[in-house]
């Protein structure tokens, strides 16, 4: 189908285009294409060698995640707007580039790209658009060949027949003022600035220039995001209805999308990398990908604020074999460890996420209101081990018992205070303690349930603190010391020497585990986020409470992870920092998460709950299925509660 001729060129005015448009009819821009994007790219497109990787003729099965947003751009698309938020090595330029070349070829229209600034655009038309015209003659010959001082053909603009296409910077007013223009790409947006010139969002003002081509108007966005809050990429996706890519598990066939959180390594070797499979734990590795892709489907995860929006979702991890590994992902994300600046990087690039700067403290008010699913002291169904934190304060012992299922699913079980004098081994708050620790929960099974291990912090007492872990098997009671600068959960338990009551000093008396608090804390902000709808499977990592007051949650809650820039020397350093004044129930909670790594959870895979549940006398559909896989069941008839001391919040 040969595209209508039109008079619209880079000289056309905003009434020329108009007039224009009402005499054919406004619905009748152009005729649509007998192709979509992907198939025009595969038939047409060629990858020049002097800005590809591997050059040749483009194949869309390389990238099938690319197809459904190339053909969202296609001219009987429904979309108008288009929005990927993506992370690196993952084929986006390649993306827009057969955009643009499907409309030259097939579509013309006045189009225009933007991109942060001037030298954005300069490096780009050289590096990119040039040879891409140079590569691909059905796009390349319809360009003007007038010279470099030709306006119809220079670095900010080219013009072909019934179109042209425009380059503008996002920092320049009066480009983004300049034409209409039919379709708009914006690149890299989240380096756009927030008001340009003092004269208004440079998204709102490209798009303006769309508005006279009605419907048949294509905006695509495409972005890697930068920080949490300030994201412009990131709150054009939370417009759309926010798909995300499913691959198969090459074992099981379940689908799921690719997190970051079923990552795993060799120890000692991060390029050594596999993904864990959410369902069946099975060692996915990087070249099973090759097979998993094209198998894919695009997944919406809400409905769009608009019926012409679509937004797509991305990480580096779905890069296809031979760009970005697993094992290069790993080894980058040991390497930013520490240094906030590399984290941000990485977490941008690889992960296509944004870098939360004050730790996005979840919502108290939202876990609140959907808590009380199963009541305080009863184990629910899907628990198969527990653990506890304790937090030592001047004048009482705070602790927790949180119940563990399938991928790291919890459960708060009850949260206790002893009070008392903590600088007495003999007060009331140590006795409650030593009667807290042989407590027995009835699982729904009827089977009785301990506390498997118990993991309590020196930071406060500490004397006090080793001298009743020695009252107890260090299998029972672990010892902790929270250190903000470590990066992993936990590190092999160091000796330490304890002084007794009498005064007699003993050498090496204990093991105490050094336990990275910054990162417990980040993971457990990250689980609290997470959402979960009846009827729907389960999230990993998604916690569960009783009905507890408001002071729990407020305290779980209670403190914010804060980004400071030094003036002198530029670094960035974060550190949390108390949002009120209480907050062991955090404590408590990331303590017990911390006792659960060093009972190796983050390592079980289906054999292992399978002996936990057999154990149990669980009964399950499937042998080794996963919480994420997990569809609760309703209200099952609860034990009765046994009674400890005083119930703290």
């Amino acid at each position: 189908m040969v595209a209508q001729k039109n008079p619209v060129n880079a000289d056309s005015t905003e009434e020329e285009v108009r007039d224009w448009l009402y005499s054919i009819g406004r619905g009748s821009i152009v005729p649509l294409s007998d192709l979509t994007v992907s198939e025009w790219a595969d038939e047409n497109r060629m990858l020049s060698a002097k800005a590809a990787a591997e050059p040749g003729p483009w194949r869309t099965e390389r990238t099938p995640y690319l197809r459904d947003i190339m053909d969202a751009l296609s001219a009987d698309s429904p979309y108008e707007w288009v929005v990927f938020m993506k992370g690196a090595q993952i084929g986006g330029t390649e993306c827009v580039l057969n955009w643009l070349g499907y409309v030259i070829d097939r579509v013309p229209a006045p189009t225009m790209i933007v991109w942060p600034t001037e030298n954005d655009i300069k490096s780009n038309v050289r590096i990119r658009i040039d040879p891409f015209f140079e590569s691909t003659p059905c796009v390349g010959d319809k360009i003007s060949d007038g010279g470099p001082k030709d306006g119809a053909n220079n670095t900010f603009l080219k013009e072909f027949p019934g179109g042209f296409l425009s380059f503008a910077a996002s920092n320049s007013t009066s480009a983004l003022r300049s034409k209409p223009v039919c379709n708009l790409g914006l690149d890299e947006v989240d380096e756009y600035p927030g008001n340009a010139n003092q004269q208004g969002d440079p998204v709102t003002l490209a798009e303006a220039r769309t508005r006279t081509f009605g419907t048949r108007r294509k905006i695509a966005a495409v972005s890697t995001p930068t920080v949490k809050g300030a994201s412009r990429i990131e709150r054009l996706y939370a417009t759309t209805d926010m798909r995300r890519y499913y691959v198969p598990c090459p074992f099981c066939g379940v689908y799921q999308v690719l997190v970051w959180e079923q990552m795993r390594h060799e120890k000692g070797r991060p390029d050594i990398a596999w993904y864990e499979c959410i369902h069946c734990a099975g060692e996915i590795q990087n070249h099973h990908k090759v097979d998993m892709l094209p198998r894919g489907e695009w997944r919406p995860e809400r409905e769009a604020s608009s019926p012409r929006r679509i937004g797509f979702h991305l990480s580096g991890l779905y890069s296809p074999v031979g760009m970005l590994s697993w094992g290069t992902c790993m080894s980058e994300h040991h390497e930013a460890q520490g240094d906030p600046q590399k984290l941000r990087a990485w977490t941008n690039t690889v992960l296509g996420e944004s870098y939360a700067e004050k730790g996005e403290r979840p919502e108290w008010e939202k876990l609140f209101y959907r808590r009380g699913e199963y009541e305080v002291g009863t184990i629910p169904e899907g628990v198969l081990l527990l653990t506890a934190g304790v937090d030592v304060q001047k004048d009482r012992i705070e602790a927790e018992v949180v119940g563990w299922g399938r991928g790291k699913e919890s459960w708060s079980i009850d949260y206790y205070t002893f009070t008392g004098d903590t600088s007495d081994l003999n007060s009331e708050a140590w006795q409650g303690l030593r009667e807290f620790m042989s407590s027995s929960f009835v699982h729904p099974t009827g089977a009785m349930l301990s506390i498997n291990l118990v993991a309590i912090d020196c930071g406060y007492a500490t004397t006090n603190v080793y001298n009743f872990a020695r009252e107890f098997s260090d299998t029972k009671l672990a010892v902790i010391k929270g250190e903000d600068s470590r990066t992993q959960i936990y590190s092999q338990p160091r000796p330490v020497d304890v002084t007794t009551a009498s005064g007699r000093k003993i050498k090496r008396a204990l093991k105490r585990y050094p336990v990275g608090v910054s990162v417990l804390k980040h993971e457990l902000y990250g689980w609290l986020r997470l959402t979960h709808e009846a009827g729907t499977p389960v999230p990993p990592g998604f916690c569960h409470f009783p009905d507890y007051g408001e002071e729990y949650f407020k305290q779980l809650t209670g403190e914010d992870y804060i980004t400071t820039e030094s003036r002198s020397t530029h670094q960035v350093r974060g550190e949390w920092k108390k949002n009120r004044e209480r907050n062991e129930a955090l404590d408590c909670r990331i303590y017990a998460r911390a006792a659960a790594s060093i009972l190796q959870i983050d390592r079980f895979k289906g054999p292992q709950w399978d002996r936990l549940e057999l154990s149990l006398g669980t009964i399950r559909s499937a042998p080794t299925s996963e919480p994420s896989a997990r569809v609760p069941a309703g209200p099952v008839a609860r034990p009765e509660r046994r009674r400890y001391r005083s119930k703290g919040i």
